[in-house]
């Protein structure tokens, strides 16, 4: 069974489809890169995700659907998101800053705030997530004492603190160079080893191409591909739409 399936979803704007009926899966255990040019409805399928816009189809999430479910139930599940804005605490260090986000709130935590002010989150778990992501030695510094690169990885510790099941990264690597991207892309091959899923958004070609396991490609809110990095390193879909151009005649003539 898939870990997500997702069959005809849509997400209208008026009359314009941001996303026009897309049907995918991401397997367990996967690293899966979802790519497309500006305005192909990336990030709007992330948001219809985790529930932070209206949309019609099924979205099937470890064999329940979570269509109508809103977004606090679904991470509550294990599907957690990070946001192409950084957003961190300058007046907090690296690991409250991650303890921060990885805090579970119920509709009773102001109660028991009030008696155990210091319950909630696991240490142990901000400083697994710090550590996977080579900033454990960071836990105790200020955001602005880290480069751009550090701080987007504390942007990911957040999310994978509470560890969650299935992990959906909207752009990590917009703003790195090329060394921090490398290094964003060895430790999401990391994560994958510890039983968590990973769906990547970015316009980084070198990151997708070089550690997701498989690819789909979205152009105009529309799926116009699926295939492993070789293949659509060859899809003349992708050639024309993503990279611009005309496709070039394939190897086959096809």
């Amino acid at each position: 069974m898939s870990l997500l399936e997702v069959s005809d979803l849509f997400v209208r704007y008026g009359g314009l489809n941001a996303v026009d009926g897309v049907s995918l899966t991401v397997e367990p255990g996967q690293l899966v890169g979802l790519i497309g040019p500006n305005g192909a409805g990336k990030t709007t399928f992330v948001d219809a995700l985790t529930g932070f816009v209206p949309t019609e189809g099924t979205i099937t999430y470890d064999g329940r659907r979570i269509d109508r479910s809103p977004p606090h139930e679904r991470a509550r599940r294990g599907v957690v998101r990070t946001f192409q804005s950084i957003e961190l605490f300058e007046d907090l260090t690296v690991r409250e800053n991650v303890l921060a986000a990885a805090e579970r709130k119920r509709w009773w935590s102001l109660f028991a705030d009030a008696v155990a002010p210091n319950r909630g989150a696991s240490p142990a778990d901000v400083d697994w997530a710090l550590d996977l992501l080579g900033l454990g030695d960071s836990g105790d510094r200020l955001p602005s004492a880290l480069s751009h690169g550090q701080q987007k990885l504390v942007g990911v510790a957040r999310a994978l603190a509470s560890r969650p099941k299935l992990l959906l990264l909207d752009e990590p690597a917009a703003g790195l160079d090329t060394k921090e991207s490398q290094t964003l892309g060895a430790h999401l091959r990391d994560v994958l080893e510890h039983g968590i899923t990973v769906l990547l958004v970015d316009h980084d070609m070198g990151l997708v191409l070089g550690v997701c396991d498989t690819l789909w490609v979205l152009d105009y809110g529309r799926v116009i591909a699926r295939g492993t990095p070789n293949e659509i390193r060859r899809n003349q879909d992708v050639i024309a739409a993503y990279l611009g151009g005309e496709a070039a005649p394939s190897d086959n003539g096809s």
